[in-house]
């Protein structure tokens, strides 16, 4: 299977950059993986939107798949409790 290519709003870059180190490492980890299975164990689509989620300690990593463009474009991070807010 091919592998995805992983883009990074500007917004979400900044979101990241102010996580700490050690949580940080594991969240761009986790995007890594994205690129090879855009749909991993434990994502969810979530409802009345297009974008997914998946979950990596205290944090979420929101984004949309797009298939045609074999493209993971990462939207929004942070921490569970204030990810969901708009």
């Amino acid at each position: 299977m091919a592998s995805y290519r992983i883009l990074i709003k500007t917004s979400a870059a900044k979101e990241l950059e102010a996580t700490p180190k050690k949580d940080r490492e594991r969240l761009a980890a986790r995007m890594r993986d994205l690129a090879a299975a855009p749909r991993p164990l434990g994502s969810e689509k979530l409802s009345g939107e297009e974008k997914y989620r998946v979950r990596q300690g205290d944090y979420r990593i929101l984004y949309l798949i797009e298939d045609a463009n074999a493209t993971v474009t990462v939207v929004k991070i942070g921490h569970r409790r204030e990810v969901y807010r708009n």
